[in-house]
């Protein structure tokens, strides 16, 4: 089999599609053949050691987490998924290795895939559909009738939460780059601003600011929201973390793989109320040079870079 690991943190010059061994799944695991793979911002985070006390000194190291595929296998304890099953999920951060022909991921990880989608479709889903999911739902408690204001409503968790909140009945506004309100106003938002707004001409609008780009400050998202409302950042740090610790409206999101949360997100992508669009599709053999330019100049944007074994 082959995937694309690392032998030591640092840039993407220490990727190399090389040959591996899987493992074959212990108890609570599936070894899934991989259709599609999906690139998010934290997979080059991750490789450059930013999550080392998690992910460890041992090497070589799989890149990637997002990923949908055919079980091939599973071990002791595994109930809802059986081998051949269609499935999307997310590898653990401390295993990772989605950018291969095969992966090992815990079944609580993994839900079956919807039949009407593609394994590319399925495979942009995980992480930026869960965490807008528990954004949206679990964090900001949303209830059908409000309104909800998305600060970047067209990256990936931003475009995902703006349909979840739709999807349950909420009225949803949103910042993004003035060239693309468009795009915005396709999505069923209203009002659209771009980035460098004025939150006092917003003031006391919302229920819900869900902070998706990091640019908006916890006290200019006060002044948005309704008495009782709630702001939520996706952008877990100790300086965050400790602020929503604090009596107030701000709340951090830390995503974990639930997975009646997954099944929701899935079965929503299989209404077709949800939708995470795709920039680019790559081969594995192709995929270190598409990786490397996403990381370094942002492209392709409007959507997800896909690799396909």
């Amino acid at each position: 089999m082959k995937r694309i690991q690392y032998h030591q943190y640092g840039g993407p010059e220490v990727l190399h599609l090389e040959e591996f061994e899987p493992a074959r799944p212990g108890s609570g695991e599936v070894l899934v053949r991989v259709r599609a793979a999906a690139a998010n911002p934290m997979d080059w985070g991750i490789r450059g050691g930013a999550m080392k006390m998690v992910t460890g000194r041992k090497f070589p190291r799989g890149l990637g987490y997002d990923f949908a595929g055919v079980v091939e296998a599973v071990g002791e304890g595994v109930t809802r998924l059986a081998v051949g099953d269609e499935v999307l999920g997310g590898a653990s951060i401390k295993a990772s290795g989605a950018f291969a022909e095969m992966v090992l991921a815990a079944e609580k990880g993994v839900v079956k895939k919807p039949a009407g989608l593609s394994f590319e479709e399925a495979a942009a889903l995980p992480t930026v559909g869960l965490t807008a999911f528990q954004a949206v739902l679990k964090k900001g408690k949303l209830r059908p009738g409000q309104s909800v204001f998305v600060n970047g409503c067209l990256g990936g968790v931003g475009r995902a939460g703006a349909q979840i909140a739709l999807a349950h009945g909420a009225s949803v506004g949103g910042s993004c780059r003035d060239t693309a309100t468009q795009d915005a106003r396709d999505l069923g938002l209203d009002p659209i601003v771009g980035f460098g707004f004025d939150p006092a001409t917003l003031s006391g609008r919302f229920d819900l600011v869900l902070d998706t780009a990091d640019t908006l400050p916890a006290d200019a998202a006060k002044k948005m929201l309704k008495p009782g409302g709630r702001i939520v950042s996706i952008h877990p740090t100790p300086a965050s973390i400790a602020k929503s610790a604090l009596p107030g409206p701000y709340n951090v999101l830390i995503t974990r793989p639930v997975t009646d949360d997954l099944e929701e997100v899935a079965r929503a992508a299989g209404r077709g109320t949800l939708r995470v669009p795709i920039a680019r599709t790559v081969s594995l053999t192709e995929a270190i040079p598409a990786l490397t330019e996403l990381e370094r100049a942002g492209t392709p944007k409007g959507g997800k870079l896909v690799i396909t074994p």
